[in-house]
């Protein structure tokens, strides 16, 4: 049976090799667009207190969290924005 993680990001789950081409697209992302290391952190500690976070992602709008947070124009969906 699969583990369902809860609370958990991506890079947190036991098959982390499988989103490798997630993190290497926000490893490329352009620096005028791409969230600084702090905020981008801030963020997914933000997403893994809410109870809206399921395997790596939102359960408001179905994005990976990780890929949404590094963009630093992107915002929480959430209708209480968490950040």
């Amino acid at each position: 049976m699969k583990r369902i993680c809860r609370r958990c990001l991506a890079r947190e789950m036991p098959d982390a090799e499988y989103y490798r081409n997630m993190y290497e697209y926000i490893d490329n992302l352009d620096e005028d667009i791409k969230a600084p290391a702090g905020i981008y952190e801030k963020r997914l500690e933000a997403c893994k207190q809410c109870d809206s976070l399921l395997n790596g992602m939102c359960r408001v709008c179905g994005c990976f969290v990780e890929m949404r947070a590094a963009v630093m124009k992107n915002g929480c969906p959430a209708v209480s924005r968490k950040w």
